[in-house]
């Protein structure tokens, strides 16, 4: 119930190599891989402090194995429909 909740939710990954990926969740498996439509890649800030333009790679399959951290914006799940009490 709770992924069910998270679908289409905004998400961010930190994954082991450092990059972050931005977008929105699809779907998972049983191995925890990680489907984000709309994403985003960002990468760390180099020595300097400056960081490049995020790049666009639009469906992304994130491996579960390198998946460090996830982050929900629950401000942009979309409306849940009322649940009725009777089926």
């Amino acid at each position: 119930m709770k992924l069910e909740k998270w679908l289409h939710s905004s998400m961010k990954i930190e994954m082991t190599d450092g990059r972050t990926l931005v977008g929105s969740f699809v779907c998972t498996d049983r191995d925890n891989n990680i489907i984000l439509g709309s994403c985003t890649e960002h990468l760390r800030p180099d020595e300097d402090g400056r960081e490049e333009e995020p790049r666009v790679l639009g469906l992304a399959m994130i491996p579960g194995r390198h998946i460090v951290s996830i982050c929900i914006d629950e401000a942009s799940q979309p409306p849940q429909p009322p649940t009725s009490m009777y089926t």
